[in-house]
């Protein structure tokens, strides 16, 4: 199930940055013409924050983000596992907090207008407790998987290791 998700994110991610390039495209055609859309800026950048959401989400699957583990690299394996589970708790903590004060925010800015496109500007903020949503199940996920390999002493929740660049990434 989570491999359909994962699916469902990249084709949603690939078709949202495909009508970005079209919508910017067509702005700088129709502005040479004399004929600005002036609505398409607007709704590039509106897609681009849900975008933004959606690689942070599949980063976080793939273990992906950048990190500095110049220190935590001298740990013994069993203690590296044990700080990343705590700073999983921590990062789920603060992306519950995010997607709660997103939520209030996108209730707040329900009758706000986004620019000159005429839509909500709710649809901007809701990427918030979206994205952190799809980042908190990304890296449940991950801990889970950790978990079930704990005792290899290899599988860690955010750095990759031989056995993850050998499983093929799914599309």
């Amino acid at each position: 199930m989570l491999k359909r998700l994962a699916q469902l994110e990249f084709a949603i991610a690939a078709l949202i940055l495909g009508v970005i390039v079209v919508l910017v495209f067509l702005a700088a055609v129709m502005r040479f013409f004399g004929y600005p859309l002036i609505w398409s800026v607007d709704m590039a950048q509106l897609l681009f924050i849900w975008l933004c959401f959606f690689g942070a989400a599949r980063a976080m699957r793939e273990k992906g983000h950048l990190g500095i583990d110049l220190l935590i690299r001298r740990l013994k394996p069993r203690h590296r596992l044990w700080l990343e589970y705590g700073l999983s708790v921590v990062i789920l903590v603060f992306l519950g907090f995010l997607a709660v004060e997103g939520y209030r925010l996108t209730v707040m800015n329900s009758q706000r207008q986004f620019g000159d496109s005429g839509l909500s500007y709710a649809w901007v903020t809701s990427a918030v407790p979206a994205g952190c949503l799809m980042i908190a199940v990304a890296l449940l996920n991950n801990m889970v998987r950790t978990w079930r390999r704990r005792d290899d002493g290899e599988t860690l929740v955010y750095s990759r290791t031989d056995t993850d660049f050998n499983t093929p990434t799914e599309l």
